[in-house]
């Protein structure tokens, strides 16, 4: 969530933020009514209550007829008491939320405006030529057994499928490579789990605007992550961590499950919006002030994966209204793919400034011995289905074999090239 202060001090910085990702400001009068009306709820609590306790006091020392009116007046007063720490409450719930409504304020930088709003920063590599009719990722994958849709959706349905053969070594490649670049990099493997608790999903925003997303076990109150900057968020929580370590930088190997709710009829074809894919995710805690060059880092990283595998891809500053509840800024790496002749994303990055360890309680101590907060950042190195696309599409030749890039040999015992099957 973000800082109190802010809404308090400035509530005009926070209307503009508002309106630069396309939203209503009405949550920020709503949230600055329940503030004023939760601090007069605590005020009026804390006067009746140390009334209670002085009176009390009267009573222990009052004898005859005296100790019985104010017996009286105490059970009147308690009565009161009781009212009005309910009233308390309800006031406390009203702020929380309100408060949680609001998403990150967008960095000035972000462009304003909605999904087609961004702001190209680079294109890097260069865009496939083929004198030939190129081949769509689905063709590709079949001439070479990489991956098994029918029985996918036989099995599990609809945006299931099985990687198989050199597809699941590809999966296993690029999962690899991903983690040895991350640890080359010094960022700690962890392998997190998928189930989560509601506060690391609230904690991380993703019971607001992309609840609908979310898969829930029913009768047992967790849900599915469709990321593992959930739990790699909620590592942390209800901690104080010591600033002088950071940047701490974990590199999450993951499942991710998406419900892809709104997506009817886009992009129904292959693997590119699939209900689950598994995923490299890199994950930083830092401080505020170092968090900016932390995601321009987390950015390089990125784009050091992307060219390794020898794809066109372009680098976006997405616009405020395509921002996620908790980023302040994101970056997108976009490759060219080729059948669709267009851009599509493979890889994002975000800061979240200290929105989430508001929501998590995790804080830092500082050299003087002070609690700060915490920034957290995430990153995509690699997913597990988007990259493949983008690999065959681009790398393909004529009779349906695909060109293994370089840096990806060494992760598929020194094959050049990925040959059709028989």
């Amino acid at each position: 969530m973000i800082d109190a202060r802010v809404l308090r001090d400035d509530p005009d910085r926070v209307r503009a933020a508002q309106a630069k990702r396309g939203l209503s400001d009405d949550v920020v009068d709503r949230a600055l009514s329940a503030d004023s009306a939760r601090r007069q709820a605590i005020a009026d609590f804390e006067a009746r209550r140390a009334e209670q306790k002085a009176m009390g006091k009267q009573v222990a020392q009052a004898q005859g007829e005296e100790k019985q009116a104010l017996l009286a007046q105490v059970k009147d007063l308690a009565a009161e008491v009781k009212r009005l720490e309910a009233v308390q409450g309800e006031a406390e719930q009203a702020w929380h939320d309100a408060i949680m409504d609001i998403p990150n304020l967008a960095a000035d930088e972000a462009p304003a405006g909605g999904e087609e709003d961004f702001v190209v920063l680079e294109t890097r590599g260069a865009k496939p030529e083929f004198d030939f009719e190129p081949r769509d990722h689905v063709e590709l994958g079949r001439m070479l057994g990489a991956f098994d849709l029918e029985r996918g959706a036989k099995v599990s349905g609809s945006r299931f499928y099985f990687f198989t053969g050199v597809g699941a070594r590809l999966h296993r490649a690029l999962v690899n490579m991903a983690l040895d670049q991350a640890a080359a990099a010094g960022f700690t493997e962890v392998v997190p789990p998928s189930l989560v608790k509601p506060r690391a999903m609230e904690g991380t925003g993703f019971l607001g605007q992309a609840a609908d997303d979310v898969y829930r076990i029913e009768g047992q109150d967790l849900y599915l992550v469709g990321t593992s900057e959930v739990p790699m968020a909620a590592f942390h929580s209800d901690e104080i961590l010591d600033a002088g370590a950071f940047p701490m930088r974990y590199a999450a190997f993951s499942p991710c499950f998406r419900k892809e709710a709104g997506s009817h009829g886009k992009d129904t074809r292959g693997i590119f919006r699939v209900h689950w894919f598994d995923k490299v995710e890199m994950f930083v805690y830092t401080s505020l002030e170092d968090s900016f060059a932390e995601h321009q880092r987390l950015l390089e990283w990125e784009k050091e994966f992307m060219d390794k595998l020898e794809l066109h891809y372009r680098v976006i500053d997405v616009a405020a209204g395509d921002l996620g509840l908790s980023a302040q800024r994101k970056f997108d790496c976009e490759a060219w793919i080729a059948s669709q002749g267009r851009y599509r994303e493979l890889t994002s990055t975000s800061n979240c400034t200290d929105f989430q360890t508001r929501r998590l309680d995790t804080r830092a101590r500082d050299a003087q011995g002070g609690a700060t907060p915490v920034a957290t950042l995430n990153g995509t190195l690699c997913s597990t289905n988007r990259p493949i696309i983008a690999l065959l599409e681009t790398h393909q030749q004529a009779d349906g074999s695909v060109r293994v890039p370089e840096a990806l040999r060494p992760y598929l015992g020194g094959t050049e090239v990925l040959k059709p099957v028989e």
